[in-house]
């Protein structure tokens, strides 16, 4: 008899027969299962064995998720890439505004209220303002651009990212339908995905996560893209298994992650040690993606570079002092 395991929110549950699991499953499928045989923690939604046991009804039309577009897509470039996204006629994906690259004559652009996906379920002008104020308390812009395939046959349009680095696609059905990601990460997505916000449940990590109190949360079952500087990391974390991360390489985690923030060593470390007075701490289970070069840094050494002041110690001048960098 197989022994199932499970975990909601890093912790650990079973183990369960099979009966028992799918029985805890149908209550609620939001987080990963694993059994003896599988490599990898699983998100329930892609286990058949759990979901065909004990099928939990159709949720009423009313709550029903949103049906994104479903878009192709293809990835060009290595350190300088932009992402070529193929549009049938009445699809659309949302971008964020200055992102385009080029695109077809028959795909029109529209300046929108929100991120669009309240428009496409009928949700009205307060669905629409509720988009768009979620998106001024992440930092964002009120308005977004939608590009719609308005003619005949297949059209393209194309995104670039913002600086050195990697577009990571991904598709929300293999995530559980949420991904939570920094709010300069962002580049484009079919349209009906939701880009709404998370917020921090701890206060000390909304004030020193290094992307504040307020980060991006994508919902919804279509394909997003998300831009990562430098060289991208990607790592899935075992229940419990945690890592040490500066706070501004993590670009995106699975839901099911814990992101807390800790000091980073002694006063002399955090002083004099140029990593800044704390990291990250993610703690599995679940998926994380790390970058090499966030823009905070490349900025940072851009001026430190023309006379500006370096940004990992809180006492740059007798930090660099000490360290050898001259200033």
């Amino acid at each position: 008899m197989a022994e199932w395991f499970l975990s909601y929110g890093g912790k650990q549950e079973g183990p369960y027969t099979t009966e028992q699991a799918a029985e805890r499953v149908a209550k609620d499928p939001s987080g990963f299962a694993w059994r003896q045989g599988y490599a990898e923690w699983l998100p329930m939604s892609a286990v058949d064995e759990l979901r065909s046991a004990f099928a939990a009804p159709p949720p009423p039309p009313s709550v029903a998720r949103r049906k994104a577009d479903e878009v192709d897509f293809r990835v060009f470039g290595t350190e300088m890439q932009y992402v070529e996204i193929e549009l049938d006629p009445g699809e659309s994906v949302v971008a964020e505004a200055g992102g385009m690259m080029y695109k077809d004559p028959r795909i029109s652009m529209e300046s929108i209220f929100g991120d669009g996906s309240a428009s496409s379920s009928g949700g009205g002008f307060m669905g629409k303002l509720m988009g768009a104020g979620k998106r001024v308390l992440s930092g964002e812009s009120l308005f977004m651009t939608l590009f719609t395939h308005t003619g005949q046959g297949k059209a393209k349009v194309a995104f670039a990212a913002p600086y050195p680095g990697n577009i990571l696609p991904l598709h929300l059905d293999d995530l559980g339908g949420t991904l939570i990601c920094q709010k300069d990460s962002f580049l484009c997505a079919a349209k009906g995905v939701a880009v709404g916000i998370y917020l921090q449940k701890k206060i000390l990590t909304g004030l020193f996560g290094g992307e504040g109190f307020i980060m991006q949360r994508l919902d919804g079952d279509g394909m997003v893209f998300v831009h990562a500087g430098g060289t991208l990391m990607e790592r899935e974390l075992a229940p419990g298994e945690a890592l040490d991360v500066d706070t501004g390489c993590v670009v995106a985690f699975a839901p099911s992650v814990q992101f807390n923030v800790r000091q980073a060593g002694n006063i002399k470390t955090a002083l004099f040690g140029g990593e800044g007075l704390f990291f990250a701490h993610l703690q599995g289970p679940g998926k994380v993606w790390l970058q090499s070069l966030p823009f905070s840094r490349l900025a940072s050494r851009m001026l430190l570079g023309s006379g500006g002041k370096d940004e990992g110690s809180v006492l740059p001048n007798i930090g660099g002092l000490f360290r050898g960098d001259g200033n």
